[in-house]
């Protein structure tokens, strides 16, 4: 049997998750989390097979999660489940230590078919991921300017480019002001870019915020 934890912010979804996989006869359901807190308690707590992972969980940045949980808890292999572009968030995922990435618009086939690969110790990724994966590995990919960011840099680069404030971002990451500060700073150098307003406007031509 397959053991899973699925962890997402919202109720419904996670309901809509337990109720498709349910349905399965070799997957269970074992245990929800709606923190980046729940998560490391329950991967501490008891053994899965497997980790559906939003990656807009409060207390912590998604791929920090996902580099922590890695890290941490190797043995655990890690979905990414999210409504986020494949096009903008996989590469990182996948680098950061997800075993497979799905969108939220997949069909639920898909879900359960991407489970049981990761569970089995493959990985999940689509085509077209798979040949930009060797397009980075490979050296070819040029790269869109976000993609200079550092992981933290591109999370506060969004958070910054969504409306809020410098202040706002440090409070939600738990860092001082003058560290996303400095950070900030080293986003629009490596982005060639002199205010928040350009950022703004980057990130939503580039649907790199909601």
């Amino acid at each position: 049997m397959i053991k899973v934890l699925v962890a997402d912010d919202h109720a419904i979804v996670r309901r809509g998750l337990r109720q498709i996989l349910s349905e399965t006869a070799d997957i269970m359901v074992g245990g929800e989390a709606s923190t980046a807190q729940e998560v490391i308690r329950l991967l501490t707590d008891e053994r899965w097979s497997a980790m559906v992972l939003d990656l807009s969980l409060p207390g912590s940045s998604g791929l920090e999660l996902l580099a922590r949980i890695r890290r941490e808890y190797p043995n655990v292999p890690v979905l990414v489940l999210t409504v986020h572009p494949e096009d903008q968030y996989a590469v990182r995922c996948i680098k950061a230590g997800a075993a497979g990435f799905l969108t939220k618009e997949s069909a639920p086939e898909k879900l359960i078919e991407a489970v049981r690969k990761v569970a089995g110790g493959g990985r999940w990724v689509s085509p077209e991921l798979a040949e930009t994966l060797a397009s980075v590995l490979a050296g070819e990919s040029k790269g869109a300017p976000h993609e200079r960011l550092s992981d933290r840099e591109f999370e506060i680069f969004r958070m910054l480019s969504s409306g809020k404030t410098v202040s706002q971002v440090a409070q939600e990451l738990a860092l001082s002001v003058k560290t996303v500060s400095t950070h900030r700073m080293r986003i629009l150098r490596k982005m060639e870019m002199t205010n928040n307003a350009e950022l703004t406007h980057y990130a939503v031509r580039n649907h790199l915020v909601e």
